[in-house]
């Protein structure tokens, strides 16, 4: 039993799914969800960014198929750098990616707000906070300044730190949110309490269980209650457009996922 078209919001999962590339994926997918996140990175020693005739591909698999695909900005960005040269080279970076997709079909860019690579901001003083969001201030304008995407189109994600200390951001931008209850339930933040302050600006939400120290699991690893809860709000505040990821990386958590929200179908 398929569960695209079935519930009242945009079900997806990720691109990588089976052990393949992007568009393999997209075609394993096709029928089986409504939206796609890309998740897309490029290094020095490594890039999975699509070529031109491969968006093309990804663009009419869409349009045959009713899809949309939620495109996940690098994560090796850090828009709230103290460096400015640092900013300034994030930016471009999600600029690049930008362009590269403005011919698809997206529901949403998802970004994370960061500090640099591997700097926790829950060990900011409040002098580094005030700093932290001032560089955030500055990257948001750069990049709605360089672009003619809608700002309500980006998507912050909440991480490991309390996400009000970002909102301001969000809100003064008019940016939306990604809520990825996940990370809500790994590091334990309120899940009700952030649906309720944070669901209406939600454009996309990151479903995934836990097991053992690591996330990103099988939805069947999620706590029912927690899935029980987002799965209530949504129906009260149902948007058709918004969409819900399972951000898994597997074909068996896949599966056990779709099982785990087969209960759910009407």
């Amino acid at each position: 039993m398929t569960c695209k078209q079935r519930f009242p919001f945009r079900f997806g999962t990720t691109s990588y799914i089976i052990p393949a590339d992007i568009i393999p994926n997209v075609e394993f997918l096709k029928e089986k969800v409504d939206d796609i996140e890309l998740v897309l990175f490029e290094s020095d020693e490594f890039s999975n960014l699509p070529l031109t005739a491969d968006m093309q591909k990804l663009a009419d698999i869409a349009d045959e198929f009713s899809l949309t695909y939620s495109v996940h900005l690098p994560l090796d960005v850090y828009l709230g750098h103290v460096d400015s040269k640092e900013r300034e080279r994030s930016v471009k970076k999600c600029l690049r990616i930008i362009e590269l997709t403005r011919n698809i079909q997206k529901s949403a860019y998802v970004m994370h707000f960061e500090a640099g690579p591997g700097i926790d901001i829950n060990g900011f003083s409040s002098e580094e906070n005030t700093l932290f969001v001032e560089a955030l201030r500055n990257s948001v304008a750069m990049l709605l300044n360089g672009t003619d995407v809608a700002s309500s189109t980006f998507c912050v994600e909440n991480l490991n730190y309390p996400f009000e200390l970002v909102w301001p951001v969000v809100e003064e931008s008019s940016l939306s949110v990604t809520l990825d209850v996940g990370h809500l339930e790994y590091y334990g933040f309120p899940t009700a309490l952030y649906l309720e302050r944070y669901l209406h600006k939600a454009k996309v939400l990151h479903m995934h269980g836990t097991l053992g120290r690591k996330d990103h699991h099988s939805l069947g690893l999620m706590k029912p209650e927690a899935l029980d809860m987002v799965m209530k709000a949504l129906a009260e505040e149902s948007v058709p457009e918004r969409v819900m990821t399972m951000e898994i990386f597997s074909q068996h958590d896949f599966d056990s996922s779709c099982s785990a929200m087969q209960r759910f179908l009407s």
